[in-house]
């Protein structure tokens, strides 16, 4: 199943119709979630006269260098600034969330203004605060969906160097360097149009993976020899790290990323969990093989969702509760993770 509802919305962009617009995405951004966001921000602001794209939060500081990140406004450091810009914008572009709790209390002025909403996503079970969509859960990422969207209603010619680099930072992130089941021979042609862009993926890839620093590796090496426990009655790895353990190897937005997909790596491993204190709220990653649905567990349980292989959740319950839980909870797949 999918959603497009967004020819009315090509047009007003051809007819210049449009004077400001705000790009946003979700809570502590991704690779593909900012992708795609300064993806789109490189075409649009060729055809808007001003775009802006605003963050809820800070991100990882490995997307730091990615064409367009001087421009982004933290929402938490300039509140003031992005919400003026948000109640003037005429159209705002909602990239890889579709709850406006994704974007923690910036949702509420996203959805109190006066502007024209467009979603554009690959999660299930979206929300519908949007006035256009552009919704496909088969789809590998927003980044890819963003690609489709210029190349089908502007040409592919109307992809910038910068804008080929994000678009193909979002794909290969969200597709685990394109190794996850989301990838197909799609999102392998999407790539490749990518690269004849202008798209370096040999810098791409070192810009993302092979920038660790020190506690980085250190929190990574501890995690391994420490905090890994593997139960094969359930097929199940899991992780969970304390606020102090945070820090201890001072841990950064972005540290933890990638952690949860260590524990797949274990043989005959088809699921995956790593549950962080956050000190406000624990929040919880899953990760899956085969047709194990991560996001239906995640949702039952903790306040979660996502995808079929990969989803997050949250509790505000403290963090010893919260593994209790899911360990009390997961001998219930018992069954579902051995067919696997």
């Amino acid at each position: 199943m999918q959603l497009n509802s967004i020819g009315p919305l090509i047009e007003k962009i051809r007819a210049r119709e449009y004077k400001k617009a705000v790009i946003t995405t979700h809570h502590k951004p991704d690779g593909d979630a900012m992708g795609s966001s300064l993806g789109l921000y490189a075409f649009l602001k060729y055809h808007i006269e001003a775009v802006h794209v605003i963050t809820p939060t800070d991100y990882a500081e490995f997307l730091h260098w990615m064409p367009g990140h001087n421009d982004v406004i933290n929402w938490e450091e300039k509140e003031a600034e992005a919400r003026k810009l948000t109640e003037e914008a005429d159209v705002i572009f909602c990239l890889d969330f579709n709850r406006l709790s994704r974007i923690n209390e910036y949702g509420e002025v996203v959805r109190n203004c006066n502007a024209e909403k467009v979603l554009i996503d690959h999660h299930l079970e979206p929300e519908h605060f949007e006035d256009y969509a552009l919704w496909n859960p088969s789809s590998s990422s927003t980044a890819e969906l963003i690609f489709h969207f210029i190349k089908h209603h502007f040409g592919l010619e109307n992809i910038s160097k910068d804008c080929a680099t994000c678009l193909y930072t979002g794909v290969m992130t969200d597709t685990g360097n394109f190794q996850y089941n989301n990838t197909n021979s799609t999102t392998h042609m999407v790539a490749a149009d990518l690269l004849d862009q202008g798209a370096d993926h040999v810098r791409i890839h070192e810009k993302i993976y092979d920038v660790f620093s020190s506690d980085r590796s250190k929190l990574f090496g501890y995690c391994l020899l420490h905090k890994l426990e593997y139960m094969p009655e359930l097929r199940t790895a899991l992780m969970y790290l304390s606020k102090e353990e945070l820090e201890r190897f001072n841990v950064q937005t972005g540290d933890t990323e990638g952690l949860v997909n260590l524990g797949l790596g274990l043989k005959g491993c088809v699921l995956s969990v790593l549950i962080i204190d956050r000190t406000k709220m624990v929040k919880m990653s899953f990760r899956s093989k085969g047709n194990f649905a991560v996001n239906e567990y995640a949702a039952k349980y903790f306040n979660g969702g996502g995808h079929r292989n990969a989803s997050g959740g949250q509790s505000d319950e403290p963090l010893e509760m919260v593994v209790a839980r899911f360990k009390n909870t997961i001998i219930q797949y018992q069954k579902e993770l051995n067919a696997i």
